[in-house]
């Protein structure tokens, strides 16, 4: 109840701070789904020059981007930590947080919130009710219930990964250029894995897993068991189990190692 009741305090004052500025609010929307629309016009442009994606179709493709954006959506509003390092390591913020009760992970992303990253996720959701019907694919209750499961892994997974490298400020007082880099690389997940080579599938696959916040738990509800990628779909929620655990456990450890803005 302490952690709920420190996140409903957390989002008033986010409300009332975006109350007083609203038009910044409305502007990081409109920005986010302008970059959103961006990506989409692109993969649509594609399509004018080809019938087909790797054995993918037009709507396939879109349906796997529609995926693509709900878990991205999430995670932009809970872990927008880009400045961690400049933040709380070289202006000294960490010390403020150390002295506080609750998790440290936890007050940083409270810190952080970005609601406005959520309309990315409706917008993700349109496309893929769209999609789902211009597909002609059966709906059960149970697909919903999966849909949200496969989300919450897809979003493990992006935490993972971001949480490990922003952990690096720990170790090193010098900023890195790898959260950009490594936010480029995640973007390939909303592409179908069989069109790249082998050595960059195994690494979208099993390194740096971003094919299962796009690409993999998509083709479960399309079916594509030619490209053995449905197979796969049902492990999402255990990689996410995994990559966030990694990325908690390097975090933790970073902030033992952590002596101070001083030092």
């Amino acid at each position: 109840m302490f952690y709920w009741s420190l996140a409903a305090e957390y989002m008033k004052n986010y409300v009332k701070t975006k109350l007083t500025y609203r038009a910044d609010f409305w502007i990081e929307v409109l920005s986010d789904l302008l970059f959103q629309a961006v990506n989409l016009i692109f993969i649509l442009i594609v399509f004018r020059h080809t019938p087909t994606l790797g054995g993918w179709t037009e709507a396939e493709v879109v349906f796997v981007y529609g995926y693509f954006m709900v878990p991205s959506g999430i995670f932009g509003m809970l872990f927008n930590i880009w400045n961690f390092s400049e933040r709380y390591i070289v202006k000294g913020e960490m010390d403020r947080v150390l002295t506080r009760p609750a998790y440290n992970l936890y007050q940083v992303l409270l810190e952080n919130l970005d609601p406005p990253s959520l309309f990315g996720s409706l917008v993700g959701v349109v496309i893929i009710m769209l999609t789902w019907g211009e597909l002609g694919l059966a709906f059960h209750l149970t697909d919903f219930l999966l849909l949200a499961v496969f989300t919450v892994g897809s979003v493990l997974i992006y935490a993972g990964i971001f949480t490990a490298l922003t952990a690096i400020s720990f170790y090193s007082d010098a900023p890195t250029g790898i959260l950009p880099l490594m936010y480029n690389i995640s973007s390939y997940g909303r592409y179908p894995v069989n069109i790249y080579n082998k050595v960059i599938r195994f690494l979208l696959t099993w390194l740096l897993p971003f094919a299962f916040t796009g690409v993999i738990p998509a083709s479960y509800f399309l079916g594509h068991n030619e490209t053995g990628l449905t197979d796969l779909a049902p492990y999402t929620p255990l990689m996410g189990v995994v990559v966030f655990g990694i990325g908690l456990l390097v975090w933790n450890h970073g902030v033992k190692r952590y002596r101070g803005a001083g030092s």
